[in-house]
């Protein structure tokens, strides 16, 4: 269930994001068909807040720099580790594939960041994505590491229509795909929930935050390059945080490639 007064209020941030102009109350009604009344009460009440203003007279409204300060200070709160970013910067510069980081919210793995690929047949993804979490690489990555009473609870809810040709259709193909994922050290998706895409993904452990790496594409160019795929992330992150730090923070996976082994 969505609240529809607050899905518009974002859709019209992202408006603004993409218009990169002021827009008149007519240029919003009309863009997302909203009545005149409605586009009416969002713009002025957004305006009496101070999320909007008017740079010129009568030339439309725009987004006022209060957004940028709310959003600094909720991510000066809680960033995302410098370390991994450089992880995934240098991932996406050695793979030529798309690269992102996620965490864990409830049923879904929620993209924090995102590198895309440059390729004109690519995986294209934006920050903020949801995927579910039982039928991705990267769900099934910050899966792994959850204790087995919080994984059962998310895994009850589990739902199997919204999937791709590929994917597990019940639970307990979905509980064999995490035996298997922390027996190979990585974890994999191969048109699992979209149709020929597939992507690698390995969990990251810093202090008491969960974390995913993945990297992702066209299912034709990335299959057979799985195993490399995993070995690079192991790779990156111990060269970043020491050849010992995927080994003595997750919980029951094996490290890819030529990375010491958890016994």
């Amino acid at each position: 269930m969505t609240v529809k007064q607050i899905e518009n209020a974002i859709a019209l941030l992202e408006y603004f994001a993409d218009r990169k102009r002021p827009a008149t109350m007519a240029d919003v009604a009309e863009h997302f068909g909203w009545p005149r009344s409605s586009t009416f009460h969002i713009l002025t009440t957004l305006a009496r807040i101070g999320y909007l203003y008017e740079p010129r007279i009568r030339e439309g409204f725009y987004p006022t720099p209060r957004w940028l300060q709310l959003v600094s200070a909720i991510a000066e709160a809680e960033p995302i580790p410098e370390g991994l970013l450089r992880i995934m910067r240098g991932l996406a510069d050695r793979t030529g594939e798309t690269v992102w980081i996620s965490a864990a919210s409830g049923q879904y793995a929620v993209f924090l960041d995102v590198i895309e690929s440059e390729a004109p047949v690519r995986y294209a993804a934006k920050p903020g994505k949801r995927v579910p979490i039982h039928l991705t690489a990267s769900g099934l990555a910050l899966l792994s590491q959850l204790d087995e009473r919080d994984r059962e609870i998310i895994l009850r809810k589990a739902t199997f229509e919204d999937r791709g040709p590929n994917a597990p259709t019940n639970l307990d193909e979905v509980r064999a795909e995490l035996t298997a994922g922390r027996q190979r050290g990585w974890f994999r998706s191969a048109s699992y929930y979209s149709p020929d895409l597939g992507g690698v993904s390995v969990p990251v452990m810093l202090s008491d935050r969960l974390f995913a790496m993945t990297i992702a594409g066209p299912l034709f160019r990335v299959e057979a390059l799985f195993d490399r795929f995993a070995s690079a992330i192991y790779e990156t992150i111990a060269t970043e945080y020491g050849s010992d730090c995927s080994n003595t923070t997750l919980e029951n996976v094996r490290q890819s490639g030529d990375a010491k082994r958890n016994p």
